[in-house]
C-alpha cells in the first residue's frame, strides 16, 4: 500500500541521507525518508516540506516541552535556528525499524549569546500512522521522559512574559533538567513551553518566507 511519503531523493531537499542502522536494521524507502527529515530537524535544519510529513494534530516531547499541534512543534523545530549557534550530530543510529521507528541519537549544542556547549544523547521514538506520516515525536533523554501527572497550565500562564520564559529555557533548562524534570512543576513548564515558543519563533508561512530562512 502507498504511503504517499516521498522518497529521500525528492525535492524535500533532506541533508541527512546516510543514515546509519544497527546491524540487521533495515529500513524502506518511506522509514529513510521520515528518519532523514527527522534528523534535520534536530540538526536545526527545518523546513515546510519536511514538517508536511507530519499530521496536523502531531506531538513532539521532550523533558522541556509537549508540543502538540502543527503552531506549537514547528516553532520548537524552528525555535532551534534562534536559540543555538550550532548544533553537531556527532552520532546516530536506527535500532528499530518497527513503529516506532527508534533511532539513538548524540548531539552537541552551543546556546546562543552565553556560548555554553551541552551535549544530549537521547533516545528517539518517531511514531507513524497508517499513511506514513509522523504522529509523535519523542526525544528520551538517556533513555528517559517525565512521568506522572501533568498539569496544563498554559491558560494560567498566558499573561506572563514569554521574553522571560524563553529565557529560562534558554539559559536554565539544560541544568535543572537532571534533578527536577519529574515534578509535576517541570511537567506543567513542559506544557507552558509549548504555548510560549509559539509566540516568540517565527515559523515561515510560505516557501518564500522558508528561504529568507536558509531552509
Amino acid at each position: 500500500m502507498s504511503t504517499g511519503i516521498p522518497p529521500i531523493s525528492t525535492n524535500l531537499n533532506i541533508e541527512a541521507t546516510n543514515i546509519q542502522t544497527a546491524p540487521g536494521v533495515s529500513l524502506s524507502d518511506n522509514q529513510k525518508t521520515i528518519v532523514g527529515s527527522v534528523l534535520d530537524l534536530f540538526a536545526g535544519r527545518p523546513s515546510l516540506p519536511k514538517l508536511a510529513l507530519w499530521r496536523d494534530d502531531a506531538t513532539f516531547a521532550d523533558p522541556l516541552t509537549i508540543a502538540t499541534g502543527r503552531e506549537r512543534f514547528s516553532a520548537q523545530w524552528y525555535g532551534l535556528q534562534q536559540a543555538f549557534s550550532e548544533i553537531e550530530r556527532q552520532h546516530h543510529s536506527v535500532t528499530d525499524a518497527g513503529n516506532p521507528i527508534l533511532l539513538d541519537l548524540k548531539s552537541r549544542y552551543v546556546i546562543k549569546g552565553i556560548n555554553k556547549e551541552q551535549t544530549i544523547q537521547s533516545v528517539v521514538a518517531i511514531h507513524t500512522d497508517e499513511q506514513g506520516k509522523i504522529t509523535k515525536v519523542e526525544d528520551k533523554w538517556d533513555g528517559k521522559l517525565p512521568e506522572g501527572s501533568i498539569a496544563n497550565v498554559s491558560s494560567i500562564f498566558r499573561l506572563l512574559s514569554p521574553v522571560w520564559w524563553v529565557n529560562y529555557y534558554i539559559a536554565w533548562a539544560f541544568w535543572v533538567w537532571s534533578f527536577a524534570w519529574e515534578t509535576r512543576a517541570w511537567n506543567a513548564f513542559r506544557h507552558l513551553n509549548a504555548v510560549t515558543v509559539p509566540k516568540i519563533v517565527s515559523v515561515p508561512k510560505t516557501a518564500e518566507e522558508d528561504a529568507k530562512k536558509g531552509n
